[in-house]
């Protein structure tokens, strides 16, 4: 088992996974909506990690295909496929950076809907936009099997569900006034750069 691209790989999926967690459409729907609703502090995060939960499953559930159709190919590319992999975690990376940034219009659900359907609503926001800037973090890692896949996918579900409830949490109980523009702005940026370092990682120590 190489540790040291296990390693880059847990630690660059914890960097993309919270800082996608940290973007405005993470948590300012929960705000608001707790705001609107004069829900608790307890409710608001309740209702944040259900639908950061979802949001993990969905996103795992993808991984599982994506590993799974991994572990096929690679005995029959054998050597040409850290090659493969890398050069499409540098592409990816590529297109996050020329995309720029995501259209990330902060949604919130109907005001005319019940308590229980505007946490249902808020839940399933997250829960059927699955984090796509993840998904080829689980290609990079089919060399170490389905059990650095349940690695990874911890990995996701730690930094997503901790971005999200701290950034909600705080905004919420108003400890903080968060001003995160510039990481929205080059949210693209930022992960493209980290896949296709990420790419360049697995070439240099798989190839």
């Amino acid at each position: 088992m190489n540790t040291a691209l296990l390693t880059s790989v847990a630690a660059t999926g914890f960097a993309v996974a919270f800082l996608h967690a940290a973007l405005p459409t993470h948590w300012l729907p929960f705000v608001l909506v707790a705001r609107a609703r004069a829900w608790s502090l307890r409710k608001t995060l309740g209702v944040t990690a259900l639908a950061g939960v979802g949001h993990v499953v969905v996103t795992v559930l993808l991984g599982v295909a994506l590993t799974a159709l991994g572990l096929v190919i690679r005995p029959q590319l054998g050597a040409v496929f850290p090659y493969v992999v890398g050069g499409l975690l540098i592409a990816i990376g590529v297109l996050q950076v020329l995309r720029h940034r995501h259209a990330h219009a902060a949604r919130t659900p109907d005001r005319r809907l019940s308590d229980g359907g505007a946490a249902l609503a808020l839940v399933a926001l997250l829960a059927l936009s699955p984090s796509e800037a993840f998904l080829p973090l689980f290609l990079a890692n089919v060399e170490h099997g389905w059990p650095g896949f349940a690695l990874l996918s911890a990995v996701l579900a730690a930094a997503t569900l901790l971005g999200m409830l701290l950034f909600t949490g705080l905004t919420a109980a108003g400890a903080a006034r968060l001003n995160l523009g510039a990481l929205e702005r080059y949210e693209g940026v930022i992960l493209g750069v980290a896949l296709c370092g990420l790419g360049l990682g697995v070439i240099l120590l798989e190839g």
